[in-house]
């Protein structure tokens, strides 16, 4: 029960913090740009086309952190959370080193370790990939 628990507050914190990095991207909630102006900042650090990029971005960072966050194909969760954060390394934090205090990737290395620990693990007792198996 211990470990289910655990899983699932893990689950439940960085999937749903996914799910509010796509609907900033997609819908502009929660101070995001939306599509339009996450397109435009794509487009000015060399992702193009910015706007369809920012679509795919949106929708998989969206769709993996609420499929994380259910416990539901735990496996193409992480992957999707893992192939965001590994082109947030390479495009945006890679050069910076690895500190976040200088704008490095600690933070989306630590993401990706999550979500690969997870996919790994399994989402535990308290998921939707439990009750269907």
């Amino acid at each position: 029960m211990t470990i289910a628990l655990g899983l699932l507050i893990v689950r439940v914190v960085v999937g749903l913090l996914f799910v509010g990095h796509g609907a900033q991207k997609l819908f502009g909630w929660f101070g995001g740009y939306g599509i339009k102006g996450t397109g435009g900042w794509l487009e000015s650090i060399g992702v193009k086309p910015g706007v369809a990029m920012a679509v795919v971005a949106g929708l998989m960072e969206l769709v993996g952190g609420l499929l994380f966050t259910l416990g539901l194909l735990t496996p193409l969760a992480a992957a999707l959370i893992v192939m965001t954060m590994l082109v947030a390394i390479v495009k945006v934090h890679g050069a910076n080193g690895i500190w976040s205090t200088s704008n490095g990737y600690e933070y989306n290395l630590v993401l990706i370790a999550i979500a690969i620990g997870v996919a790994l693990i399994g989402a535990g007792d308290y998921s939707v990939d439990a009750f269907l198996n």
